[in-house]
């Protein structure tokens, strides 16, 4: 059974007039990743998805990416395949969609992950232009959030800016991605700017394979949320260690989502799941967490928040 799920970031959506339009953005991408799965390739069904929600300036990924600390843009993306290719870059800058180059580090190079300077070298070799991805909400946003800073007199400590998204959740909403299972392989796929404030030179657990990213022969996964939960706890390859237990995708996330509220407590993490199957599951500790899905028989996607 083929099937898609898509979702667009987990957090605290304070703006309600932000939702439709976020719900909007997941169901297009779903819609967009559904077209190329059927037409045999989960691969370019994930692709495709995450391209559209990087384009979407209200998703925190591609353009529209939050700030550094010191006012930049440091994006992460991967894709992963069941059959464990993968590639990934990290701090990357100056192009528009990090997940085409990422999927170029898997097809194009023997590494997995390429970060910095060096991934933005590789995307001009691969042919990818100059693309500035701030827009002037995200500036101006940063200004009030570094004024906040500021006023309590600290400037880079994370855990001073960790107690600043739990004073304003909004902050945490990052991350895009999606999974797809074609019929023969499954397709992983996630991508970021990252959490505002966050120090330059900053990695979440978007690029790290097992960590935010992962896929096999049992299924794929997507995490959003705060990044170095995920990565403490490797939480998506041990969400696809719970399918090969013996659990389907919606209980996987569900024990994810249980194992990372454990040990981090809650309105930190959420997860999308497809595994061997065709079966979808999705959970999160916080509030909201955008999510679009397509499977077969399905005419229209399935959204929740």
């Amino acid at each position: 059974m083929v099937a898609i799920i898509v979702h667009g970031g987990a957090g605290t959506i304070k703006n309600k007039e932000r939702i439709p339009k976020v719900m909007e953005g997941v169901r297009n991408a779903a819609l967009i990743g559904w077209k190329e799965l059927k037409r045999g390739s989960a691969i370019d069904a994930v692709e495709e998805a995450i391209k559209t929600l990087e384009d979407n300036p209200i998703f925190n990924a591609g353009t529209g990416s939050v700030l550094t600390l010191d006012g930049k843009v440091e994006m992460d993306a991967a894709i992963m395949r069941s059959n464990l290719e993968a590639g990934a870059v990290a701090g990357i800058w100056g192009v528009k969609n990090p997940i085409s180059i990422a999927r170029k580090v898997m097809e194009k190079t023997d590494h997995v992950l390429l970060a910095g300077e060096g991934a933005v070298k590789f995307a001009r070799l691969m042919g990818f232009g100059e693309y500035n991805p701030i827009i002037e909400e995200r500036i101006e946003q940063w200004k009030k959030l570094r004024e906040k800073l500021l006023e309590k007199g600290i400037i880079s400590h994370w855990k001073k800016i960790s107690e600043l998204i739990k004073e304003y959740p909004e902050v945490l909403r990052s991350t895009v991605g999606a999974v797809a299972f074609d019929g023969k392989e499954i397709v992983a796929g996630t991508s970021t700017g990252g959490v505002f404030l966050k120090m330059f030179g900053r990695v979440g657990d978007t690029p790290i394979i097992g960590a935010g990213t992962y896929a096999n022969e049992f299924a794929g996964v997507s995490c959003t949320g705060l990044g170095e939960v995920a990565i403490k706890l490797s939480l998506a390859k041990t969400a696809t260690d719970f399918v090969r237990f013996g659990l389907n995708a919606q209980k996987a996330s569900e024990a994810a989502i249980e194992l990372a509220t454990r040990y981090f407590g809650s309105e930190n993490m959420g997860i999308i799941m497809v595994d061997k199957n065709g079966n979808i599951g999705f959970a999160k500790n916080t509030k909201h967490m955008s999510v679009a899905y397509m499977k077969e028989s399905m005419e229209e996607p399935e959204t929740r928040i």
